[in-house]
């Protein structure tokens, strides 16, 4: 497909044009610092830029793509042949111990602005890269938590172009994902239901959960997350098992592709250690998978999603 980005452009309302840049490069928007350039980067801060930027792409019939903070996406090094909705809305207003959120939120600084407010719940999950946006639509979770246990209320821009308010019993949420992935539907903002807990406790515990992570996962190194899926308990009641554990058994951490490589501390995690390729870290993938399937007999699953070149 051949993408008139002159024409696009000249679509965007005057008021608007400070919001949208062409050929903006993807490794400069994804924690792992990779990808090439997308045709259009439409900054979205409200519901209606939303809705008037993913209808010029409808018009001009080109695939759009919304993104948050770029954890768990691995770009195409040839970029994007469209439109990406960049959700940059970081308003937070509190009603009780209510807060509602733009999607485009960083989820950790939420988590700390939740607490320097005086509320809890959040704390567990202190570290997690990406949005607020991001950390919903994957269901982020950890350590027997996840997101979905909060959440009161989602504005939504649904595929047709109508706005609506949603419930959490509308979002299919499952272990790592959520209705929300394959709908259509843009989360513009959410109502999170949180308490007021022990705060010294809560701040202790972000305080350890920070620490873990640092301890585990890659602090100055760009990253994406954890690779794959952690997989279902053994038995009921059990706890899921660590895919990482299956993947050190397997030699994952030996594993190197180009200036792709396994995280020495953590066999889930793949770095980029300065020049690394989609190319290399898609082949790095698929040996660390077909490692473990050969061991275990076991399939993973990718929790880490792929922006391709012409993908809608």
């Amino acid at each position: 497909m051949v993408i008139d980005t002159k024409r696009l452009l000249s679509k965007i309302p005057v008021n608007l044009s400070g919001q949208v840049t062409s050929g903006m490069a993807l490794s400069g928007l994804t924690t792992l610092r990779i990808g090439g350039p997308a045709q259009l980067v439409c900054q979205i801060q409200n519901p209606s830029d939303a809705a008037l930027f993913r209808n010029i792409a409808g018009e001009a019939d080109i695939p759009s793509y919304v993104l948050g903070g770029g954890s768990n996406i691995l770009a195409d090094d040839a970029g994007f042949a469209g439109m990406v909705l960049h959700l940059a809305n970081e308003t937070c207003d509190r009603t009780g111990t209510c807060l509602t959120v733009g999607a485009g939120h960083g989820f950790d600084e939420l988590i700390r602005r939740s607490l320097d407010l005086g509320l809890t719940g959040l704390e567990f999950a202190s570290g997690i890269p990406g949005t607020l946006g991001g950390a919903i639509v994957g269901n982020a979770g950890c350590y027997g938590h996840e997101i979905s246990e909060f959440i009161r209320e989602l504005q939504i821009l649904r595929s047709d172009g109508t706005l609506d308010r949603i419930g959490p019993e509308d979002c299919g949420f499952s272990y790592r994902s959520s209705d929300l992935r394959e709908s259509g539907h843009i989360l513009l903002a959410a109502t999170l239901d949180l308490a007021k807990g022990d705060l010294e406790a809560a701040i202790a515990l972000r305080d350890e959960k920070i620490a873990d992570r640092r301890a585990k996962h890659p602090v100055d190194v760009p990253c994406a997350g954890s690779w794959f899926r952690n997989l279902p308990a053994a038995a009921p009641g059990e706890r899921r098992r660590a895919a990482g554990v299956l993947l050190e058994a397997a030699g994952a951490k030996d594993m190197t592709e180009g200036d792709a490589a396994v995280f020495p501390r953590h066999a889930n995690i793949i770095i980029n250690r300065g020049r690394a390729t989609c190319a290399d870290t898609r082949a790095l993938a698929d040996r660390m998978k077909q490692a473990v399937a050969e061991k275990f007999q076991v399939d993973l699953i990718e929790e880490v999603r792929y922006l391709g070149l012409a993908d809608g």
